[in-house]
């Protein structure tokens, strides 16, 4: 199947590594063409420079006010159109809700909330008829996730904002759309894991309650990325896709 991405241009941001970097690859693998982003200068540079000449980096923090217009600008300027964005951000550290501070919701809410929420308006207002704004949340938009408080707490709230996003954008033809990621064996999840006692009993415990008895490779969550950002997903708009191998059942 023609997902019909050859030379369509997108922004993908916390693409340095983990699901990002996964849509990154699988966008690229198809056809189009990206501006990847974090915060790390080298790490951006070596993530590019794996996608080949179809990629380019640029250092970015999701909470620099001035960061989404440098990343459209760059698409433009690099591959001369824009046509979406996949907005993930790295998750905020773990803790109970004792053990979080004032600091740490601030810093997470200007990074992972009003830094997305900034870069989708960015976008919005660029996007023409066949854009797509998408975001990277979490199976917590519905079931808090223990042990991830400040994530608990802001990603219900993007999803919300997603929702509303795509009532307003869609009479222009632009789509807005989410990914609800579960266990997807990357690096961040394996930390996670690895917070435990026996971080091979917890895995084995989680892998019991996902219906494919399994995590998830980067690479599914990737393709499914893919296709939800281009133009064979025209008709899809205003939803929270899970990728999750069964968990909520599709709901």
């Amino acid at each position: 199947m023609d997902l019909g991405l050859k030379d369509r241009v997108y922004v993908v941001t916390g693409a340095t590594r983990g699901l990002g970097n996964a849509a990154a690859r699988e966008l690229v693998a198809d056809g189009a063409k990206v501006v990847v982003t974090g915060r790390d200068e080298k790490s951006v540079a070596q993530a590019a420079a794996a996608l080949g000449p179809d990629a380019v980096g640029v250092a970015a923090d999701n909470a620099d006010p001035e960061a989404a217009g440098r990343l459209i600008a760059t698409a433009r300027e690099r591959f001369g159109r824009f046509d979406g964005v996949l907005i993930s951000v790295g998750g905020p550290p773990p803790g109970f809700v004792a053990d979080t501070t004032d600091e740490q919701w601030q810093s997470a809410f200007e990074s992972v909330f009003l830094g997305a929420v900034r870069l989708a308006r960015a976008a919005a207002a660029e996007l023409a008829d066949g854009g797509v704004i998408g975001f990277v949340l979490s199976g917590s938009v519905h079931e808090p996730i223990p042990g991830l408080t400040i994530s608990n707490g802001l990603r219900p709230g993007l999803a919300g904002f997603a929702k509303s996003l795509a009532d307003e954008l869609g009479p222009r033809g632009i789509r807005v759309v989410g990914l609800l990621p579960g266990r997807v064996d990357t690096d961040r999840v394996r930390e996670l894991d690895g917070l435990s006692a026996d971080p091979e009993a917890t895995r084995a415990a989680a892998e019991s309650r996902i219906p494919l008895r399994r995590y998830g490779a980067p690479e599914e969550f990737g393709r499914a990325s893919a296709f939800l950002l281009s133009p064979a997903a025209s008709y899809i708009t205003g939803v929270m896709l899970p990728v999750d191998g069964g968990v909520r059942h599709g709901f």
